[in-house]
């Protein structure tokens, strides 16, 4: 993989929505597929306190076979981190995949709880 940084869009998928689940502590990406209102995936979270501060715990990312390789968990990841940061939330992750994003897109470690 390398370092190089191409020019891409973080999010290819403009019209899709975040929605925060927080009965089912989730936060789903849904998108209109053919006309029709269609959930893609989520990223399951817990609400910990660390360090006497709120943290959302980020533990894993699920997206629909169907809507795989499609930069559908790139979108959902970039809608939720951009949200936490508006929001002033700081986040902590367990996910493979959100790690990884975070070495392409290291602008978001800044929200990042470091944990002791």
């Amino acid at each position: 993989m390398g370092t190089h940084r191409r020019n891409e869009q973080k999010n290819v998928h403009p019209a899709a929505e975040l929605v925060i689940d927080h009965d089912r502590c989730r936060a789903e990406l849904w998108d209109t597929v053919r006309g029709e209102r269609t959930f893609i995936g989520f990223v399951g979270y817990a609400e910990e306190t660390i360090g006497g501060q709120p943290v959302w715990l980020l533990m894993h990312t699920i997206v629909n076979d169907r809507f795989g390789r499609q930069g559908y968990a790139r979108a959902l990841v970039t809608l939720l981190l951009d949200r936490l940061a508006a929001e002033g939330k700081r986040f902590t992750s367990e996910c493979t995949y959100i790690d990884q994003y975070l070495s392409r897109y290291p602008e978001y470690r800044k929200h990042q709880a470091l944990l002791a």
